[in-house]
């Protein structure tokens, strides 16, 4: 008798924030990790660091009152390895070694205090793993400091930490708008590598920097609700934290109660950095990534093989295996749409090729939902998708890729408009082309691996032919042809059906 495969050991990161203290449990350590619980406490405990050097005696008794219960969480969920670490309040306060003593203690591990510099890389890091080859500034804002750091692909460097964390510069500034901004102005002016970030994406992390987005995405009527990967033009950023810093500051700002009550009031410092980083650094674009601190520094642990995966094919890849009918088939779906690209001379770039093997990836993952709403679930599954390596666009259109699989092409079965107008008129005739190539690879293989194989692509003039091997060919008939004509006449040929 087979035994069943070992599930891999859980791992969770506590991370000791100068705001908020937090546990996540990871489901394994993986190149793409999926959260299994994810919970914090905002104890505020930088709140008075910059004006006393110590960390204010109920923050202190909070957050451990928080540890004591993330302790016990780890422990009933058999966390197999906990790791945890601390910032800017616990290294800046004069008590900050005996709190974390304490904390030790409860936690029963180890906590690491990171400096700003690793802090700083661990960030970048974290970004590294969530957006595909990024091309940027990575800003961390906490509550006790701002990161800084350059990050190109997977290379970082000259990472900076300077003290305009939210309860930082509220502490620093006693609670003055105008000298929180002479402050950020002098500290952003004396870091010249923010000239590097000109014409390229500023990548912000932080909550009360996500909070932020949140109010820009309800206020726009925007469609995707996921908030890692969001981005905003740099001059609408600018003009969207102006004015959301002045109603902030007089409490008449819409849609705050979608903001935890104790990050409002730092609204308007979150605001205020990114409005003069925005101004000093001048970066085209401004893109939100959830993911940081605790994604870099598990991702820093894996095999040098394992970070340099794609991030999209590994999430996508896990979903196929827990979800659709026949992993392998998924795979040799890549490899049919391979052939037919080099047979109609498809132009695809690098994106293009990577988003249509994680839509192939994708493509049966709502077999088990009604046939009715099939399309339409799977496209929310893959819109609001718990993973990274992909823009919002990129995940419209293999969502649509996916919807036009199960949907049909008919003008009565289309997607909402608002998915639609996430991508270019070109893009969403490729996700067409592509989902008409997944109702015919599914018909003939009824999603089961050894059949895709023995179907080939033939080209002659205009006219494009599925030759089927002669051991497949009873799977004819003439529902399968006409959607292999549906799918040539997508690519502007004509189609038939060849029996070897």
């Amino acid at each position: 008798m087979k035994r069943p495969r070992k599930r891999a050991a859980s791992v969770a990161v506590i991370d000791i924030g100068s705001n908020s203290v937090r546990l996540v449990v990871y489901e394994q350590m993986a190149r793409s990790l999926v959260s299994v619980f994810n919970e914090k406490t905002l104890c505020g405990l930088g709140r008075e660091v910059q004006s006393t050097g110590l960390l204010a005696p109920d923050a202190v008794d909070r957050a451990l009152t928080s540890l004591k219960r993330f302790h016990a969480l780890c422990k009933i969920q058999r966390v197999g390895r906990v790791y945890a670490i601390a910032t800017a309040a616990c290294r800046d306060a004069a008590n900050g070694a005996d709190f974390i003593a304490r904390a030790e203690r409860i936690c029963a591990t180890k906590i690491e205090i990171l400096s700003g510099p690793r802090e700083a890389k661990l960030s970048a890091l974290g970004v590294v793993s969530g957006i595909h080859k990024p091309d940027g500034i990575v800003g961390d804002l906490g509550g006790g400091s701002l990161e800084l750091i350059d990050v190109r692909g997977h290379q970082v460097r000259g990472g900076v930490t300077l003290p305009l964390g939210t309860l930082a510069l509220q502490d620093l500034s006693h609670k003055s708008l105008k000298r929180a901004v002479r402050i950020v102005k002098s500290e952003l002016s004396e870091v010249p590598r923010l000239n590097a970030g000109r014409g390229r994406t500023f990548y912000a992390v932080g909550g009360t920097w996500r909070a932020l987005a949140r109010i820009h995405i309800i206020q726009s009527g925007y469609p995707l609700k996921v908030m890692h990967g969001y981005s905003i033009a740099a001059a609408e950023a600018l003009d969207f934290v102006q004015r959301l810093r002045r109603l902030a500051a007089t409490n008449m700002l819409a849609d705050i109660e979608v903001v935890a009550e104790a990050r409002r009031p730092l609204l308007t410092y979150a605001a205020l950095v990114l409005e003069y980083i925005i101004r000093t650094a001048r970066p085209r674009i401004i893109t939100f990534s959830t993911f940081g601190v605790r994604e870099g520094l598990l991702f820093s642990m894996l095999p040098e093989a394992e970070r340099s995966r794609d991030g999209l094919l590994g999430a996508a890849q896990t979903l196929n295996e827990l979800l659709s009918r026949s992993a392998r088939h998924a795979q040799e779906l890549i490899e049919w749409t391979d052939r037919l690209a080099r047979v109609v001379h498809l132009r695809e770039s690098e994106e293009d090729r990577r988003l249509r093997h994680a839509a192939c990836l994708l493509s049966d993952i709502g077999w088990r939902v009604h046939p009715d709403h099939r399309g339409e679930q799977t496209l929310t599954t893959i819109i609001d998708g718990n993973f990274g390596s992909i823009s919002h666009q990129g995940r419209a259109f293999v969502g649509l890729s996916v919807f036009f699989r199960y949907a049909g092409l008919s003008e009565e079965n289309q997607p909402p408009p608002v998915i639609q107008q996430q991508v270019t008129a070109h893009m969403l005739d490729r996700a067409k082309v592509l989902g008409a190539a997944f109702r015919v690879a599914h018909l003939i293989s009824a999603a089961r691996p050894g059949v895709l194989p023995a179907t080939h692509f033939r080209s002659q003039g205009r006219q494009l032919m599925l030759v089927f091997e002669h051991q497949m060919v009873d799977l004819v008939a003439d529902r399968v042809g006409s959607r292999f004509k549906q799918l040539a006449r997508l690519l502007g040929r004509s189609g038939s059906i060849v029996r070897r």
